[in-house]
């Protein structure tokens, strides 16, 4: 059996995404195991170590990295203290699987981005629709000319508890630009990752922005804050192939997101893709069967074609995406990251600001660029 690439995840107190998502992932993994925790509490690190069983605990990013038994860095942390962790990791020569968005803005992740190829690491961004087992079904099917060449593909997605005109408290940090955890950062990069992977890349996108709530209510407390994020999220552009896309995303107060539903229109016939999972996001939940329509050519209806097994919980669907980091080390390379797609979503996805206030849509091609693809061998137990 190949030696376990060592694990060390950061921000992974027990009420965490990590505690909830990444932990029970990579329990189900055998080329990984989970050696090291940290948050910004040693008590709260201690527990979590407890919790899951691993070996060390630790109250800083910087701790967990210099850790000779860490080969892997997870930085699961709130969006604007990504860059401290994945720099950390960076200096002490580890790889780094990071949640999305990599950056606060552009420019962040692109600097950071920069870092970790010319440190030499694997490194990855966590878009799970590209890891999606009902997303590479519906990319097949398209692949295999079930409705024709591609005409048009559209997306509408929910985005509550974001976007409405209340939040959680848990969220309120979110309303400013600079959290860089919004309807816009967020939900469009994981939906576009989603149309990305079933129809192809962008070739060129336009959006349009609307902050309908410049107050909204923290629902536990009643407390009015400030809000400077985007709500509404309407996007439409053209694929490589040259097919048109459009996307909006509608953020709401709901407790749980209303779900999403895809439809693909081709020559031939029109598959809708709805969550198998009731109010699932792209990327987060399974896609359920799609259903054709009628085919224009020889009258009748095609039948849909039965999805691959139900993968399991999840709660483990981001373990298929912490294989991407993965060093090879006896064919001397790795399963590398989507880098582009990670830059391009980010470049695609926030329109100029001025276009945002003044109500003008923004244009411009998606960013483009590649990603370090020469890790060192990663340390072994």
């Amino acid at each position: 059996m190949p030696e376990r690439i060592r694990v060390g995840i950061v921000g992974a107190s027990p009420q965490s995404w990590a505690a909830a998502a990444h932990l029970p992932a990579l329990a189900h993994l055998d080329e990984l195991t989970v050696t090291a925790v940290a948050t910004t509490r040693k008590d709260s690190a201690q527990a979590a170590a407890s919790m899951f069983g691993v070996r060390h605990a630790f109250a800083s990013a910087e701790e967990l990295a210099s850790d000779p038994q860490v080969d892997l860095v997870v930085a699961s942390v709130k969006v604007p203290a990504h860059a401290a962790v994945i720099r950390a990791a960076l200096a002490a020569g580890k790889h780094v699987y990071a949640e999305w968005p990599l950056g606060v803005d552009l420019a962040e992740a692109s600097a950071l981005a920069d870092a970790a190829a010319a440190a030499g690491v694997a490194h990855a961004v966590n878009l799970q629709a590209y890891h999606s087992p009902g997303a590479r079904f519906v990319a097949d099917l398209l692949a295999d000319g079930r409705i024709g060449p591609v005409q048009s593909v559209s997306m509408t997605a929910a985005g509550d508890p974001l976007g409405g005109s209340r939040i959680p408290r848990s969220l309120a940090w979110s309303t400013e630009p600079a959290a860089g955890n919004n309807l816009l950062t967020v939900m469009a990069g994981h939906a576009l990752a989603a149309l990305e992977r079933v129809a192809g890349p962008l070739a060129d996108v336009s959006a349009v922005l609307a902050n309908l709530h410049d107050r909204v209510t923290v629902a536990e407390t009643g407390e009015l804050i400030a809000n400077h994020v985007p709500g509404q999220v309407a996007l439409h552009g053209r694929l490589g192939s040259g097919a048109l896309l459009s996307l909006s995303i509608h953020g709401g107060s709901a407790a749980a997101p209303g779900g999403f539903a895809i439809t693909i229109t081709g020559t031939d016939g029109t598959l809708t893709i709805t969550p198998a999972d009731p109010g699932a996001l792209p990327g987060l939940g399974r896609m359920a069967r799609p259903a054709q329509g009628h085919r224009r050519r020889g009258g009748g209806p095609a039948g849909p074609r039965p999805l691959p097994p139900r993968p399991g919980r999840g709660a483990r669907r981001p373990g298929r995406a912490h294989r991407r980091p993965v060093p090879r080390d006896r064919a001397g390379d790795h399963r590398g990251p989507p880098g582009a797609p990670r830059l391009r979503h980010r470049g695609a996805s926030p329109p100029d600001a001025r276009s945002h206030r003044a109500g003008r849509p923004d244009r411009r091609p998606p960013a483009a660029r590649p990603a370090g693809r020469a890790p060192p061998n990663a340390r072994r137990t």
